[in-house]
């Protein structure tokens, strides 16, 4: 079976969707939706450093959802434009129309207030929609998961990001979400309170029901340390004394003890905060079990280019590009991972 998709955005996380869709021989290109003008008009190769693929990217949303597609592939950045991306969600499911997406991250397992406008259209429309990634997403729902099932005794789950983000080409995210290049006195949107659990609240709550715990409360937790000297990263200058280095934990806790723990280590040199947690290769994410027995699970992050940055934004387009057949096959409503089948990279084999 052929699936009709439509690409909705093609930033860092879009780009990667777009060639993704182009090698799965099951998915079917029908449209692409972009918020710059400067991309409408242009063909969607062009726009992913592919060849013409013969569909012209367009800002009119009417446009591509009268295409009719069985699902739209929604990477359009919501960090500092949520209600513009709650209203396109809203809009594309009220239409009929499945969705994956990489964001909002807080829908990937959301209380019951914060989901029900999006479960409601998704009813209203009888379409599906799965709100996924590498983190929040695989690295901290289907991986520890699996490890779990082969545990004895578990005394605490924690899902670890240990990442250098110097050559994420992405100043928003970087300097005005997370803070980084700026006074260290000066609290981000990132860290202002409640946003670490608004962000990844719904990764610790998925783990506690997939492991049938009842959790007591979820606590937050960070520290910053400054640049020793003015450098440069792929996003733009990190002035002297402005932050560099960025851990945070969100702590599920049950009677007084933290028993699943999201960590996130970021810096923008290597040689930053030594005695920090450290990756394997050049970046990874890590799982660790404690218990009987204890178990430690390192994901190393790697692109063909040398860049484990660029991995890590192909693992977030190709989590929902690979769904696609698997959501479009689920009952209208808001999904969780906790809901599908086990997605594989069926089909993407060289040869097969």
């Amino acid at each position: 079976m052929t699936y009709r998709v439509v690409l909705w955005g093609t930033g860092n996380v879009g780009r990667n969707a777009l060639i993704g869709i182009d090698a799965r021989p099951d998915l079917e290109l029908a449209g692409v939706w972009v918020s710059n003008p400067d991309k409408v008009g242009r063909d969607a190769g062009e726009l992913a450093g592919l060849g013409r693929l013969g569909v012209t990217a367009t800002g009119d949303a009417d446009t591509v959802l009268a295409t009719r597609p069985d699902c739209v592939v929604h990477t359009s950045m919501a960090d500092v434009r949520l209600d513009e991306a709650m209203e396109d969600l809203t809009r594309i499911l009220r239409a009929g129309v499945n969705v994956v997406s990489s964001s909002p991250v807080f829908l990937q397992f959301p209380d019951e207030a914060m989901g029900a406008p999006i479960h409601r259209a998704a009813l209203d429309g009888g379409a599906s929609i799965w709100v996924n990634g590498i983190d929040p997403g695989f690295a901290n729902d289907w991986l520890p998961l699996a490890i779990t099932g082969i545990s004895e005794r578990i005394t605490q789950v924690r899902c670890m990001e240990i990442l250098n983000y110097s050559t994420y080409a992405q100043p928003t995210v970087l300097f005005d979400v997370m803070g980084f290049g700026r006074p260290m006195d000066e609290t981000p949107l990132l860290l202002s309170p409640g946003v670490l659990s608004l962000a990844w609240g719904s990764v610790v709550r998925q783990l506690a029901a997939g492991l049938d715990v009842e959790l007591d409360d979820v606590e937050e937790w960070h520290t910053r340390l400054p640049a020793p000297e003015t450098f440069r990263i792929d996003a733009g200058t990190v002035e002297k004394g402005t932050a560099a280095a960025l851990r945070f934990e969100l702590r599920g806790m049950r009677a007084g003890r933290p028993v699943i723990v999201l960590e996130h280590v970021t810096r923008l040199r290597y040689d930053l905060a030594p005695d920090w947690p450290q990756p394997a290769g050049h970046g990874c994410y890590r799982v660790e079990v404690t218990g009987e027995p204890n178990y430690t699970v390192d994901l190393r992050l790697l692109g063909t280019n040398g860049d484990h940055n660029t991995a890590g934004l192909k693992a977030t387009a190709m989590r929902l590009v690979n769904a696609v057949p698997a959501v479009v096959a689920a009952p209208p409503g808001l999904l969780t991972a906790l809901d599908l089948p086990l997605v594989t990279g069926r089909g993407l084999v060289d040869g097969a």
